[in-house]
């Protein structure tokens, strides 16, 4: 359905038909980025992949975006990343266990080490700040502020910034524009540092990017990277990495929780698969289906930004019948989409066996299932955070037993949703962990 909110023609896509259509059918004239004021200020004006229109910087930097920290060859090349922070993380959880614990924030330290230690090499992500908490909230803001509702984004004029001013938006979003950049401000200085120590793993992805910003200062580079298209790119990789794959393994834990039958099989399945390693081991995960299962209804229930990311039309399409003009906003509905009955029996209960013999995937080609979007506005991240969810969620449930704290039953677990673009649990995921026997029973 056409819809006009303030002066911008809106559509939302709401059913896996409509979205095949802005996806595939006209996913060329579906593809760009609306212009608006808090993208456009987190991302240096659009010099970011997730947000910058369709153009040829979004080919070009999407293509080394691609290729220098998201490709399968990175993936594989970057496991002794995800290997140390998993290391690190079972060594925190083994020295708490049977205490409670906040699972977000020892999977949000996972993620923010193994993103940081893949793009910035041996510069450690937001552990070289003082109050990581900060970051974690930091993060969390930014997401929000990207996909708040902003009165200019639909009044393009003088009353629509006034109105951003009065409710604080924009003096909000300066504040964490300042915080942000000092942190991105900080990552390239030490890059640029000349006595920073040569990196084991070859040059990371912030020093091809600061490469290609130097040939363009010689006049040796036709593809233009500035101070500001580093920080774009940063904030891509810091916002989008962190916290939609935290997201998404607190829901798994939480809908596990709350199914201990489920909990049992994966469990059973995991263990019998790895027999008496100290860990899970990257080689183990093919064997591991019905882990994949678990992770694939997660996001079909819970995708991290419910509603992608907005695209824009650049010239007039039909979608479902409907006339859609030249510069009117889409929104697809990943949520909606993975719980509309018309593709999915007992669409709100979480049950990873509905895949089983089924080939459906969310890998773009199935367009009941949208947790990372298709066509060429894609998530660009899917290979390295489904192997990073895969490998974390395995060792998770491998390494420990885990319970509900002393007095909670299953139905003390609220599910309920907050959030912006992302979208979490609005009550934070306590458990408690017990150090798992790899002879066979949990330590007593």
């Amino acid at each position: 359905m056409l819809l006009r909110l303030g002066t911008v023609p809106t559509v939302v896509v709401s059913s896996a038909m409509a979205a095949r259509e802005v996806m595939k059918t006209h996913d060329a004239y579906c593809c760009s980025r609306p212009d608006t004021p808090g993208p456009r200020r987190l991302s240096y004006g659009h010099k970011d992949v997730a947000f910058s229109p369709y153009n040829n910087y979004w080919r070009e930097m999407r293509k080394l975006f691609v290729v220098e920290l998201l490709s399968m060859r990175r993936v594989q090349a970057t496991w002794y990343a995800r290997e140390a922070e998993v290391d690190k993380l079972i060594d925190r959880l083994r020295s708490v266990e049977r205490k409670p614990v906040y699972l977000k924030d020892y999977i949000f330290k996972l993620m923010d080490g193994i993103v940081g230690t893949v793009a910035l090499g041996s510069i450690y992500g937001s552990e070289q700040f003082a109050n990581r908490k900060h970051f974690h909230d930091l993060f969390d803001e930014a997401m929000g502020v990207r996909s708040s509702f902003s009165a200019e984004d639909y009044f393009p004029n003088v009353a629509g910034w006034l109105a951003d001013r009065l409710t604080g938006l924009i003096s909000r979003r300066e504040r964490l524009f300042r915080e942000l950049d000092a942190f991105y401000e900080k990552i390239i200085d030490e890059h640029l540092d000349p006595s920073r120590a040569t990196q084991d793993n070859g040059p990371d992805f912030i020093d091809v990017l600061i490469g290609i910003m130097r040939e363009n200062q010689q006049g040796s580079s036709s593809f233009r990277v500035t101070r500001d298209h580093v920080k774009g790119i940063l904030s891509d990789t810091f916002l989008g990495g962190v916290d939609t794959g935290s997201i998404t393994m607190v829901w798994a834990m939480a809908e596990l929780i709350r199914k201990p039958r489920l909990l049992k099989k994966v469990q059973e399945e995991i263990r019998t698969a790895v027999g008496n390693k100290e860990r899970v081991q990257p080689d183990d995960l093919p064997r591991l289906k019905y882990l994949k299962m678990v992770l694939k209804e997660t996001l079909r229930l819970h995708p991290a930004v419910p509603l992608l990311a907005p695209r824009e039309t650049m010239q007039h399409v039909s979608i479902c019948g409907y006339d859609v003009p030249a510069k009117t906003r889409l929104f697809v509905n990943a949520w909606a989409i993975g719980r509309d009955p018309a593709s999915w029996a007992s669409p709100d209960e979480f049950d990873p066996d509905r895949f089983d013999g089924s080939d459906v995937d969310f890998n773009g080609a199935h367009f009941e299932l949208l947790p990372f979007g298709a066509g060429r506005r894609m998530c660009p991240g899917l290979a390295m955070g489904v192997s990073t969810m895969e490998f974390t969620l395995a060792n998770l449930l491998y390494c420990f037993d885990w319970e509900l704290p002393e007095g909670m039953t299953v139905k003390d677990v609220s599910m309920e949703e907050a959030g912006g673009l992302t979208v979490h649990k609005k009550t934070p995921l306590v458990l408690v962990p017990t150090r798992y026997d790899t002879r066979g029973s949990s330590s007593t």
